[in-house]
């Protein structure tokens, strides 16, 4: 096991044990959870308010469905999410603000516009994506899709060890992103439930993510009432995985997680905090108790 990084975004420290709660914002008509909620700016930006209110340290914008839908070009992207991150750099001094992106000319836009982290949900398309995050001084967030294309689901995907395939291409790419001049201290991997995968290589991932943990780079993981917790409660629809959610959060943060990507960032909270004190207690109980 390496020892495990102190991650460093915006001035503000996360070392190991410390859980960050990352609030989802998406500026899209189609997102799979709230169905266009926050598409409008002033709701948007208003959601930002409550995130941070509710106790959330990120929070991470999107202008793109991650799933199949209408085409969205990079300059409608932008449109979407470049003003947002600057309206909320400016309501929010201090917040850390990631951008859910793969394309570096987006990338490089917010990162103008006051971003502090891009986080690449599809496993390093563009390349040049770690040069912008270089650039300017920001993090990345390096992830497992499978080498699936953006915004598509295989069919009937395949691994011979799905978790050591997801540590080989995560570090790999965070490696690649550190020898194009990205703050070591600055770089997560996600091995992104979901992406590229089935519901079975999601659970091995979620049970074994101590494997990715035992890297020492800081974990990032986006479970938020996905469908591989819908699935593995008998076919749950989105609006009944919060419980399901907040099970996988506890498990991946007994194993080390340090970033929760999440929809309800209270509740994921008081889920981290409770995590936190039981595992204070675990340490410090007498022998026998």
């Amino acid at each position: 096991m390496h020892t495990p990084h102190t991650l460093r975004l915006r001035g503000r420290e996360f070392p190991p044990g410390a859980f960050a709660v990352m609030a989802v914002v998406n500026r899209t008509p189609d997102s799979f959870f709230d169905q266009g909620r926050t598409y409008g700016f002033d709701a948007a930006l208003a959601a930002v308010g409550d995130a941070v209110r509710a106790g959330a340290d990120i929070v991470d914008i999107g202008g793109v469905k991650a799933g199949p839908g209408d085409t969205v070009d990079a300059a409608e992207e932008i449109r979407r999410v470049a003003g947002l991150v600057a309206a909320v750099r400016e309501a929010h001094p201090d917040l850390v603000i990631s951008v859910d992106t793969w394309r570096a000319e987006v990338g490089e836009v917010v990162a103008e516009a006051g971003a502090d982290l891009l986080n690449d949900t599809w496993g390093g398309p563009d390349p040049r994506l770690a040069e912008v995050a270089a650039a300017y001084g920001i993090g990345l967030v390096c992830a497992h899709a499978g080498r699936a294309e953006p915004r598509t689901r295989p069919h009937r995907v395949g691994y011979d060890d799905v978790v050591a395939d997801v540590v080989a291409h995560v570090t790999a790419l965070a490696e690649r992103a550190v020898a194009a001049g990205v703050r070591a201290d600055a770089v997560l991997i996600d091995p992104a439930h979901d992406f590229g995968k089935n519901t079975w290589h999601s659970l091995a991932v979620s049970r074994r993510l101590h494997e990715l943990t035992a890297t020492g780079l800081p974990v990032l993981v986006a479970v938020s009432n996905k469908d591989f917790v819908g699935e593995t409660l008998g076919g749950l629809p989105v609006t009944e995985r919060h419980a399901g959610t907040l099970a996988t959060l506890a498990v991946s943060a007994w194993q080390g997680a340090r970033v929760f990507r999440v929809h309800d960032p209270a509740s994921a909270r008081t889920a981290l905090d409770t995590v936190t004190r039981l595992r204070s207690l675990s340490r410090t109980a007498p022998t026998g108790t």
